[in-house]
C-alpha cells in the first residue's frame, strides 16, 4: 500500500511540473512588436510668450536715459529749471535731420537732469542724449550686458510683483535700458556741518563764512563705464509703495499667436533647427527636419516641416551613436 502511494505522488509532481515549464514558455499576451512606438502626439495650436524675470528696487527719484528719435544733429534748448514736477512733457531739444527737427522731450513727471552729448554732436537713433529725474517712486532693475539684446524688443510689455507687496501690476517703462555716461547721476548733497557746541542750529548771529573758491573741476569721462544697464519703470497710481522694497520684473521679449506646437519632448535639437519622428498610419516612422520658435519650457513653436496633421512619436529621435568611422555621431 505505500509503494502505490509513493508512485501516485510521484506521478502528480511530474505532470505538475511539466505543467509549469509549458506555461512558463508561452509569450505573455497584448505585447507589440519590438520597435514599435506606443506613444504619439499631434500638434497643436496655442499662444505663447517669451519672459524674461529681472530683480528690482523700488527707488526714489531714480534717474534715466531719454534718446534720439532719428539719427542727426543734436540740438539743445535752453531750459529753465522748474518750480515743481511737471505734469507736461518738457521740449529740451531736437534732433535734426533732412532739415526737419525731430523732438526730444523729457516725459510728464520727471525733471531735466543733463545732457549726455555734445551740442550740435551727430547722434544715432536709439542713443540716450538726456538724462532725467524722475519725482516719485521708481522701479529700478539692473540689467546684465547679455540680456540687453534680448529685452530691447520687449519694453511694451513689463510687469511688476513687490515681494510681499502689491501685484502683479503693468509697470511703465521709462526712458531706455541704455547704460548712461560717467557723471550722469549726480552725487549726494554734502551734509550740514554740525554747530558749535552749545548753539543751536539755526541761531548763529554771526553771518555764514563766505563760500570757498571753486576750483576747476575735471572734465567728466565720456563713456558708459560709471553706470550699468538699468531699467526703470513706475507702477500705476494707488500702488503703495516703500523705498527699498524688493521687486520681480517680468518682461514679455516674444509672443506668437496661434502658433503650432509640440511638446518638447517629441522635438531633437534646438536653436532655431530640430527633428522630429513622424509615424504613419502602418506604424512605420521617418525622420523630418523642422524649423522651431518659441518655447515655454512644455512646448515648442514648429515654424515650418509639418502641416499640423501627422502623428509624432515621443521621445523625439535620437542622435546616431558615435562610432571611429563616424566621430561625429552623424
Amino acid at each position: 500500500m505505500k509503494l502505490v502511494h509513493v508512485g501516485a505522488l510521484l506521478s502528480v509532481l511530474v505532470v505538475s511540473v511539466a505543467c509549469s515549464t509549458t506555461e512558463a514558455a508561452a509569450p505573455p499576451p497584448n505585447l507589440a512588436d519590438r520597435g514599435t512606438v506606443m506613444t504619439t502626439v499631434t500638434p497643436t495650436k496655442q499662444d505663447l510668450t517669451n519672459s524674461v524675470s529681472l530683480a528690482g528696487t523700488v527707488t526714489m527719484s531714480p534717474v534715466f536715459g531719454v534718446v534720439a528719435p532719428v539719427a542727426g544733429e543734436m540740438r539743445y534748448l535752453d531750459v529753465e529749471a522748474p518750480e515743481s514736477t511737471p505734469t507736461t512733457p518738457t521740449r529740451v531739444g531736437s534732433v535734426w535731420a533732412d532739415g526737419e527737427p525731430h523732438w526730444v522731450e523729457v516725459p510728464a513727471g520727471a525733471t531735466f537732469a543733463g545732457r549726455l552729448v555734445d551740442d550740435r554732436a551727430s547722434v544715432t537713433a536709439g542713443m540716450p542724449v538726456v538724462s532725467a529725474k524722475l519725482g516719485g517712486y521708481g522701479i529700478v532693475a539692473e540689467i546684465e550686458s547679455d540680456k540687453a539684446y534680448q529685452i530691447a524688443d520687449g519694453l511694451t510689455q513689463v510687469r511688476g510683483q513687490i515681494k510681499n507687496g502689491p501685484g502683479p501690476f503693468p509697470c511703465g517703462v521709462r526712458g531706455t535700458i541704455a547704460a548712461l555716461p560717467a557723471g550722469t547721476v549726480p552725487a549726494p548733497p554734502p551734509a550740514d556741518p554740525a554747530p558749535p557746541a552749545g548753539e543751536q542750529p539755526g541761531k548763529s548771529a554771526l553771518p555764514p563764512p563766505p563760500p570757498a573758491p571753486e576750483e576747476e573741476q575735471p572734465e567728466q569721462p565720456s563713456g558708459s563705464e560709471a553706470s550699468g544697464l538699468r531699467l526703470v519703470c513706475t507702477a500705476p497710481s494707488g500702488t503703495k509703495l516703500i523705498n527699498g522694497a524688493a521687486v520681480t520684473l517680468e518682461i514679455v521679449t516674444q509672443t506668437a499667436a496661434d502658433a503650432l506646437v509640440v511638446p518638447v519632448e517629441a522635438v531633437a535639437g534646438g536653436q532655431g533647427k530640430g527633428q522630429v519622428e513622424v509615424v504613419a498610419d502602418d506604424g512605420t516612422t521617418k525622420i523630418v527636419d523642422v524649423v522651431l520658435g518659441l518655447t515655454d519650457g512644455k512646448v515648442v513653436q514648429i515654424k515650418s516641416g509639418l502641416t499640423g496633421t501627422e502623428k509624432l512619436a515621443v521621445p523625439g529621435p535620437n542622435l546616431a551613436p558615435a562610432t571611429e568611422e563616424n566621430p561625429g555621431g552623424k
